[in-house]
């Protein structure tokens, strides 16, 4: 398949985890990728194996809680590609503490990450998109922020902002077809989850451990995940807009 011939995408958080495998999987299906992150080592590789398979991929570092930043990504974005049809915002941090034992900078950072970020490269990318007559966002939330865990108050809080987000945006741009989604990943075996354990004083796998307990028994890998953001970012979901879609392998369906 290639769902997004010729179409630009970008991608934050895209240097690791769901970002990577997302990058890879757009770039597979025929997309120029734009690969956004503060990880500048990590990043420029996630281009280059872009690259290295035949596709066309820049990185580019960015804090994109930063308005500044964010202009500047999608300017530089503009210039390299000339359009940007996709919009995947997945950079994403947790803190795993009640609301007791979760700082004041703690909370500030949890939210300038996983919320405000997507509310900034949003206001810059849909002026772009409403020129150019579309275009698709997915946004990363979490079943977390449908349903909250214990000891995870900013985390929670933060995904369950990014589902009204989502939900908001889409009745706003519905009219300019531009279509708003959010994907809402449950555990998945990622370098954030591994460190989500030793948060939590516990052995680093003990959370990727812990999926035998989903009824599909296992965590989700990030592939798994990136191909839930392409069908929503892609032609097969034209009439999905305002949706949370939830990618956990069960594990908020319900106690056996």
């Amino acid at each position: 398949m290639n769902r997004f011939d010729s179409q630009v995408v970008l991608v934050t958080g895209g240097a690791s985890g769901i970002g990577r495998a997302s990058a890879l999987a757009f770039a597979a299906e025929g997309a120029r990728v734009v690969v956004v992150d503060m990880n500048q080592e990590l990043g420029e590789e996630t281009a280059a194996q872009i690259r290295h398979q035949g596709s066309e991929a820049v990185f580019i570092e960015a804090n994109v809680s930063k308005a500044i930043e964010c202009q500047n990504v999608m300017q530089r974005t503009l210039e390299t590609f000339g359009r940007l049809d996709v919009l995947f915002n997945n950079a994403g941090i947790t803190r795993r503490a009640d609301v007791v034992n979760t700082t004041e900078q703690e909370w500030d950072a949890v939210m300038n990450t996983n919320v405000k970020s997507i509310f900034l490269m949003c206001k810059y990318a849909v002026p772009i998109m409403r020129a150019q007559g579309g275009g698709a966002i997915v946004n990363t939330a979490s079943g977390w922020g449908i349903l909250a865990g214990k000891d995870a108050v900013s985390y929670c809080a933060s995904k369950g902002a990014v589902v009204l987000l989502t939900k908001a945006m889409a009745i706003d741009h519905g009219p300019q077809k531009i279509r708003v989604n959010c994907v809402c990943p449950g555990d998945t075996d990622t370098n954030m989850l591994r460190d989500e354990a030793l948060q939590l004083g516990q052995a680093e796998m003990a959370l990727v451990e812990a999926g035998i307990d989903r009824p599909l028994k296992r965590v989700g890998t990030p592939e798994d995940i990136a191909r839930a953001v392409l069908f929503l970012a892609s032609d097969q979901a034209s009439f999905v807009t305002g949706s949370a879609l939830i990618v956990d392998g069960g594990g908020l369906a319900g106690s056996a």
